[in-house]
């Protein structure tokens, strides 16, 4: 995600939106200060649902771009967590 999406929250709101849904993975800011990165595993329904929810994001964000690329599941993530 791009935009206004560092210092609003977007993160625990990725957290949040996620844990929800059953996804696991995880979300971080990008080094450039206007990012966010993550990466969810979960059914195709319930991928595009957050997807959906990420061009929204918390109050204060502003969302520019959500630039999605899908593979193969990992199957590696025991829950979806905030990495710093």
């Amino acid at each position: 995600m791009r935009g206004r999406v560092q210092g609003v929250g977007f993160r625990e709101f990725v957290r949040t939106e996620a844990a929800s849904r059953g996804i696991t993975g995880w979300v971080r800011n990008s080094d450039d200060g206007h990012s966010v990165e993550l990466v969810a595993e979960g059914e195709d329904d319930v991928l595009a649902a957050l997807v959906e929810r990420l061009h929204q994001g918390p109050r204060f964000a502003h969302v520019e771009a959500v630039d999605c690329e899908y593979s193969e599941a990992s199957c590696g993530f025991a829950r979806f967590s905030m990495e710093m």
